[in-house]
C-alpha cells in the first residue's frame, strides 16, 4: 500500500453498490489493520459484524429508536423519513461496529479507545485499497439504550463508531485543503537533530510527515488539534524516557476540547487516527517512533509546564529516537474478537 497517496486519496463514501462485501475480506482486512496498530501491550477491543439482510434490519431498527422518541424527531421526522433510514441502513452492504472493552482506570480507558481508533483508520485505508468506500458514523441521534442493547455496550465500554461498507462507483470531489501543521506547532528547548548516522530527524522532517498525516478523518472536517516539540528542553525530566542513554525528541499531539461531550470524543477519534497516520509513515521512512500514553498527562499541573490550557489535554506523547531497531515496539496481536451477525 503507498500509504502517502492512500492517506490523502481516502474519502468518506455515503452511496454503495448492491454487490455483497466478502465476509473472508473483511476479517482478512481486520487481521492486517490490528497487526498495523504498534503497542506494547495488548489492545482491549472488539467488533461486531452485520452482513446479513435481516441482521442489517435489526440494527436499523434500533437506531432509529431515540429519532421518533426526540421531540425534534416528532417534529421534523415522518413515518416516510424514518422508513428511508431504516432502508439506507439496511441496504448498505456491511457494518461494522467498534468497542473499546472497560479498563480500571482513564489511561486505560484512553489506550484501548486510541487502539480501536487507530485499527478503524488503518481498515479504512486498507479497504480504500480494495475499491471499499467507508463512512465514520457516530451521530448521537442513534444512541439509545435499544442501540447499546443491540450492540451488547457493557459498563466501562466506549463505542467508537459504526463504519458502513460497501463497494462504490464514484469517489468524491476532492475535499478543501487542511491547516498546515507549521502554523499548529510550538518547538520547546534547543537542538533539533537525533543523531544517529542512518537516521537524521529533524523537526522540519517532522512537519513534512505531520502535513500528511493531518489528513485524518473527522466530521466537518474539524481541526482540534496542535502540536508541541519539545528537544533539549529541562520539561523532558517529567516525559518518563524509555531510554536516557540515547538522543530523543517528543513530539506532545493535544487536542482542544469542546464543550459537547459528542464533538469531545468524534476530535480525539480524529487525532488517534491522525497519529495512526503519522506512525504509518515513519514506518514507511525507517523512523522508529514510540506512541505513549504516560500517566502524567493526566495532571493539570504538570501539563502547564507545556504550555497546555484548561480547555486542553494531551492525547499522546511520541517519542523519537535514533538507529536502533532492538527498541522497536511490536505489533498488536492479530486475534480478533469479532461477532459476526
Amino acid at each position: 500500500m503507498n500509504i502517502s497517496k492512500t492517506i490523502r486519496e481516502r474519502r468518506s463514501i455515503r452511496k454503495f453498490k448492491e454487490a455483497p462485501v466478502d465476509k473472508e475480506l473483511i476479517i482478512s482486512l481486520l487481521h492486517k489493520a490490528a497487526r498495523l496498530y504498534i503497542t506494547e501491550e495488548m489492545p482491549q477491543w472488539r467488533c461486531i459484524y452485520y452482513s446479513t439482510y435481516e441482521s442489517r434490519q435489526r440494527l436499523a431498527k434500533s437506531m432509529t429508536v431515540k429519532m421518533k422518541e426526540s421531540k425534534l424527531g416528532k417534529l421534523v421526522l415522518n413515518n416516510k423519513m424514518i422508513d428511508f433510514l431504516m432502508k439506507k441502513v439496511a441496504d448498505t452492504p456491511a457494518h461494522l461496529i467498534f468497542i473499546a472493552e472497560s479498563a480500571e482506570n482513564q489511561q486505560q480507558s484512553d489506550e484501548n479507545y486510541a487502539a480501536v481508533c487507530s485499527i478503524m483508520q488503518n481498515f479504512q485505508l486498507l479497504g480504500w485499497e480494495h475499491g471499499l468506500g467507508m463512512l465514520w458514523y457516530t451521530d448521537p441521534m442513534i444512541l439509545s439504550k435499544s442501540f447499546f442493547k443491540e450492540i451488547g455496550l457493557q459498563e466501562g465500554e466506549r463505542f467508537a463508531g459504526i463504519l458502513n461498507i460497501g463497494y462504490f462507483e464514484k469517489t468524491p470531489r476532492t475535499r478543501k485543503s487542511r491547516t498546515p501543521a507549521e502554523h499548529k506547532w510550538t518547538a520547546i528547548g534547543r537542538g533539533d537533530r537525533l543523531h544517529s548516522d542512518n537516521l537524521p530527524v529533524t523537526s522540519q522532517s517532522i512537519l513534512e510527515i505531520l502535513n500528511e498525516a493531518i489528513w485524518a478523518p473527522n466530521d466537518g472536517l474539524r481541526e482540534p488539534w496542535r502540536f508541541i516539540y519539545v528537544k533539549g528542553s529541562e520539561e523532558t525530566d517529567i516525559l518518563q524516557i524509555s531510554y536516557k542513554d540515547i538522543s530523543l525528541a517528543f513530539l506532545l499531539v493535544v487536542a482542544t476540547e469542546e464543550t459537547d461531550l459528542h464533538k469531545q470524543e468524534e476530535d480525539y477519534a480524529a487525532i488517534c487516527c491522525l497519529i495512526q497516520n503519522f506512525q504509518l509513515l515513519a514506518k514507511s521512512k525507517a523512523w522508529h517512533v514510540r506512541r505513549k500514553i504516560p500517566e502524567w498527562i493526566y495532571d493539570q499541573e504538570q501539563c502547564k509546564q507545556f504550555g497546555i490550557q484548561p480547555q486542553e489535554r494531551i492525547v499522546s506523547v511520541l517519542e523519537f529516537w535514533g538507529d536502533a531497531p532492538y527498541l522497536n515496539p511490536i505489533p498488536a496481536p492479530s486475534t480478533l474478537n469479532i461477532t459476526l451477525l
